[in-house]
């Protein structure tokens, strides 16, 4: 190979990721990958389960020590997929297991982190379609016959929310949209929490850069990541132009956006418009003053992280 070439920079997003014109794409925050088990700071036991034999795609369970020693105690369900602009991190992450440790404790729920397939190998739509039969096979669990024990005895399939952060609460919000056209069967959806969501659009809407260099940059990253997609106002990024968005298939949406996200005017507009479409349910937003992207992960103890986390553990402890 051309060593020239293969250091062509095609897209700089640092300080997250450089992809380069001859297709690698390199992460620059450092995130290893840990392997599942007992947190003794959290009290959380965690393991890898496989939901595609086909595909050689596993995803991480998250359970309370003091559940697994019980019998049949039923937890709210929480769906996590990671983020990463569809290219980058992983369900296996530190980063993410750390997270996901610290709210199965906070919540005293179960979690299944969701591994999927990402570009330039398998671009859009395959983490979406990954994340719909992982959600599929944990549906099977919803009659207490499904393969895997955690999730036949303590997993209330009354009490299921989605979730995921950037392009992971893109996946979430697709996979709401799914689940309210296609049902999977037994499962209650009870609430989305959108987590620094990704979105965008053709054109800047109120609050959001104009910067011609970083619109650019983003496209670059999409035509990278979503090659099928004609621009930023597919419904797949755009939710304005979704003609099923009033389907969504949960009556309640949590929002976290922070203030120096550039995410973060299309947080907003995603609010507005589901009240403005009739879609019936409740939405509500959060904004972290002084915060960038995905805080939460790379600063879990700030105190902006904590009331982040409370507000995540008390949406979905809130009894109807």
């Amino acid at each position: 190979m051309d060593s020239t070439k293969s250091s062509e920079i095609y897209i700089d997003f640092s300080p997250d990721l450089i992809v380069y014109k001859d297709g690698r794409v390199e992460q620059l925050n450092g995130s290893v990958f840990v392997p599942p088990s007992l947190d003794l700071k959290t009290n959380v036991v965690s393991k890898d389960t496989p939901y595609s034999l086909e595909n050689n795609l596993t995803l991480r369970l998250y359970l309370p020590k003091n559940t697994h020693q019980t019998n049949n105690q039923k937890l709210p369900l929480l769906v996590y997929f990671h983020g990463g602009g569809f290219c980058i991190e992983s369900a296996f992450s530190s980063l993410y297991h750390s997270f996901l440790n610290s709210l199965v404790s906070k919540a005293n729920i179960i979690a299944a982190s969701v591994e999927y397939r990402q570009a330039p190998e398998n671009p859009v739509p395959f983490p979406h379609d990954d994340s719909w039969t992982a959600l599929k096979w944990v549906a099977s669990h919803s009659n207490g016959k499904g393969p895997e024990d955690w999730l036949n005895c303590h997993a209330d399939f009354q009490r299921v929310f989605f979730s995921g952060d950037s392009a992971g609460a893109n996946i979430a919000h697709h996979m709401g949209l799914k689940h309210g056209l296609d049902k999977l069967e037994g499962v209650d959806l009870n609430g989305i929490v959108l987590c620094h969501p990704y979105y965008w659009g053709e054109k800047p809407i109120a609050g959001e850069t104009d910067d011609v260099n970083l619109r650019e940059k983003i496209d670059k990253l999409r035509r990278f990541t979503c090659p099928a997609t004609k621009g930023f106002d597919d419904p797949l990024f755009n939710p304005a132009f979704d003609p099923n968005l009033g389907c969504l298939g949960s009556k309640r949406v949590l929002i976290f956006v922070a203030e120096l996200d550039f995410l973060r005017a299309r947080g907003w507009y995603f609010a507005e418009i589901l009240k403005k479409i009739g879609w019936g349910g409740d939405v509500e937003v959060m904004e972290a003053k002084g915060e960038g992207h995905c805080f939460f992960l790379t600063n879990p103890t700030s105190e902006n992280s904590m009331a982040f986390l409370k507000k995540f553990v008390d949406f979905m402890n809130q009894q109807d």
